[in-house]
């Protein structure tokens, strides 16, 4: 009752959307079979699956479309079909003996401002996904449209999609959703709140595996230079993938080890690479 109560007050928020309406909802309904406690105690923690998560997920890669909320989301999935691995694990696989304490005032905040920020994230990559498939097929897809429409009625329909739709609006070139001036300052605000939560959930050995990745995207997203360079090089390295440098322009291969030789073309070599980096 008391976490309906929670999520029945967030639902009047900036969070308000269906998916925290019917959460509400599910949280308060009695089970009328056994005539003790909640229905969604006596359901069984084995997600099923139409399939759409996974076409998401297949299409993003095709695109090359970074997705990881919506993948840890499919994943999680894939992990409580394996219910019975699952239970058998827990008897062999050790995790967390103590529990952090926290306020749980300040837990509650924390939780609310980690779920409107990783919503932020999760909504900019779907944004992202589309706009690399119409890009790609020439659709000419209206984002901002694409938000008002989803108000109609869909599982994802949420207040704050009119501010996303705003943000096309204001500036349909907009790179990414997270550098929308007004989503940045929400996100700027809330992060810290956000890696609080992620942080004790770890720390309890419970998992968020959406709210963790989205978490991922952003401080991704966010940095100028990544550790992308080693990967980069251990690709030059085992296959002869060859580079680019911060200094000069071209590709560029090195000769690592005594055993590494000469390996061509380097134009030819890249003409197979799917990632976009050759062409940047």
């Amino acid at each position: 009752q008391e976490l309906a109560a929670i999520f029945s007050d967030w639902n009047r928020t900036e969070l308000e959307s269906y998916l925290i309406d019917i959460t509400a909802q599910i949280l308060t309904k009695e089970d009328e079979v056994s005539g003790n406690g909640f229905v969604v105690d006596k359901v069984l923690d084995k997600t099923g699956m139409k399939g759409t998560g996974r076409w998401t997920c297949q299409e993003a890669a095709e695109r090359s479309v970074p997705c990881p909320t919506i993948t840890a989301a499919l994943d999680a999935r894939y992990l409580s079909a394996r219910k019975d691995e699952r239970v058998k694990a827990s008897t062999i696989l050790d995790g967390p003996s103590e529990v952090p304490s926290v306020d749980k005032g300040q837990l509650l905040e924390d939780v609310k401002s980690a779920l409107y920020a990783a919503k932020i994230c999760s909504y900019a990559q779907g944004m992202e996904l589309i706009k690399g498939a119409s890009t790609e097929f020439d659709w000419n897809v209206n984002l901002g449209e694409c938000a008002r429409i989803w108000k109609g009625g869909c599982i994802i329909r949420a207040g704050f999609l009119d501010r996303i739709k705003a943000a096309y609006v204001k500036n349909p070139d907009l790179a990414n959703l997270l550098v929308d001036p007004d989503f940045a300052a929400e996100l700027n605000a809330r992060h810290l709140s956000w890696r609080r939560v992620v942080t004790l959930a770890f720390a309890c050995g419970i998992p968020c595996p959406a709210l963790s990745a989205s978490l991922n995207y952003l401080d991704t997203y966010r940095r100028a230079r990544l550790p992308a360079n080693l990967t980069q090089a251990q690709r030059d390295f085992f296959g002869g993938h060859s580079y680019k440098r911060t200094d000069q322009e071209g590709d560029f291969h090195t000769a690592w080890t005594d055993s590494h030789k000469d390996i061509g073309d380097l134009a030819e070599r890249n003409l197979a690479d799917v990632s976009g980096l050759q062409k940047s």
